[in-house]
């Protein structure tokens, strides 16, 4: 239980998006809104949550709770990618290359937001596509979940494989 209260301490949230949003009734119309969260640890973990409700505020906060218990763990490599990926979700998709040290997260939008509270510290990404938010985080989120860790396939293949990019410690 104590280490459930260390990890929610260390989460830290930013908010994508907000938008109102409307319902049609028998009344007439039912105002709410509708908030993209990002929730991380900056430690290689991340998860996206949407909320909706008649405040901004219960929204943000549904968000936050949704993302919680979407949160995936992220494989880096002296922090930035193992390897290019490219992730896709409906319409929306992000080519996501690894970068030298001191590159920092050459990224726009929803894709920033992800990889920053996912930890990556260096990272050229490029958006494709429909760039609606929560796509585009979907997707970002899609390409960092298919990362592949270098030891594991080392062994899973039985061959010795190169990184392409120079790690500075």
């Amino acid at each position: 239980m104590n280490v459930d209260k260390d990890k929610n301490s260390e989460l830290k949230e930013k908010v994508v998006q907000i938008r109102r949003v409307t319902k049609v009734v028998k009344g007439g119309k039912k105002m709410g809104f509708r908030a993209v969260v990002v929730v991380g640890t900056e430690k290689a973990e991340v998860g996206l949550g949407i909320g909706k409700a008649a405040e901004v505020a219960s929204a943000i906060r549904k968000g936050v709770e949704a993302g919680k218990k979407n949160m995936i763990k992220v494989v880096l490599v002296a922090g930035t990618l193992p390897h290019q990926i490219i992730g896709s979700f409906g319409a929306s998709q992000v080519i996501l290359r690894p970068a030298p040290q001191g590159t920092g997260v050459i990224a726009g939008g929803a894709v920033r937001t992800v990889l920053e509270l996912a930890g990556v510290k260096n990272v050229v990404a490029k958006s494709l596509g429909s760039n609606n938010a929560i796509n585009v985080a979907r997707a970002t989120l899609a390409a960092l979940s298919m990362l592949k860790n270098l030891e594991v396939e080392q062994r899973l293949r039985g061959k010795e494989l190169k990184v392409s990019y120079v790690t500075v410690e």
